[in-house]
């Protein structure tokens, strides 16, 4: 090699690492020591999931006060728990990080998704997902005059039988679930052994059937049926 391109390869090798930013290092060491083999590897496997567990404590302690039935034990489990399978998640989607927030962000949501599901799933355990309204009440206006009034209760009647005419039972199912009585998805998919991206086209297509039924016969759409 030439004495003007040791330089250069001097001058590359000392500047290389300063423009690159602290958190694009950072990351760039989390995604080598997860791609490594042997020590390397399994040392940096034990630190995601110590930071995975970090976070699921953290979306349930923000989550505590809503599940006054689940004790200690059990609100460890489900840290470890979500901690594991955020952590086989992160493993799987390594190549998925575009670098657009630190790895550290990024890998940290699995967690809080996680143990979100997993919270959502403990609560409804025992109890039957309503197959029914549990009340059409909450979707009237008490303040409205008259005449609105009345025209509120004719587009709820008519948004009643819709659901009864329009949509295959399947479809009900999903809706009222869903719609109306406010099961989380992830429950949902768990009863009906399916998942998130299917419930959600049958949600779609029963809100999509709803308003052509609806709006053939002129009436005009609550939000719930607009909200995609």
């Amino acid at each position: 090699m030439s004495a003007v391109g040791a330089a250069t390869v001097k001058v590359v090798e000392s500047v290389t690492p300063l423009a690159v930013p602290a958190a694009d290092l950072e990351s760039a060491q989390w995604l080598r020591g997860l791609r490594a083999q042997g020590e390397e590897h399994d040392a940096a496997v034990a630190r995601l999931h110590a930071l995975l567990l970090r976070a699921a404590h953290f979306e349930i302690a923000r989550r505590r006060q809503a599940l006054p039935h689940l004790r200690g034990n059990e609100l460890e489990d489900i840290a470890v728990e979500a901690a594991d399978d955020a952590l086989l998640s992160v493993l799987r989607r390594l190549d998925d990080f575009r670098g657009a927030s630190r790895f550290t962000t990024w890998a940290y949501k699995f967690a809080l998704l996680e143990a979100a599901v997993k919270l959502r799933k403990r609560a409804w355990q025992g109890r039957e997902i309503p197959l029914e309204p549990e009340s059409w009440d909450e979707y009237s206006s008490s303040v409205l005059g008259p005449a609105a009034a009345a025209e509120q209760g004719e587009l709820l009647t008519a948004v009643q039988r819709a659901i009864d005419d329009a949509l295959t039972p399947h479809q009900r199912t999903i809706l009222i679930a869903l719609a109306l009585n406010g099961v989380p998805i992830d429950v949902l998919a768990e009863r009906l052994n399916t998942n998130r991206g299917a419930l959600y086209k049958t949600l779609h297509d029963a809100r999509r059937k709803l308003r052509r039924h609806l709006l053939e016969r002129g009436f005009a759409l609550d939000d719930w049926l607009e909200a995609e």
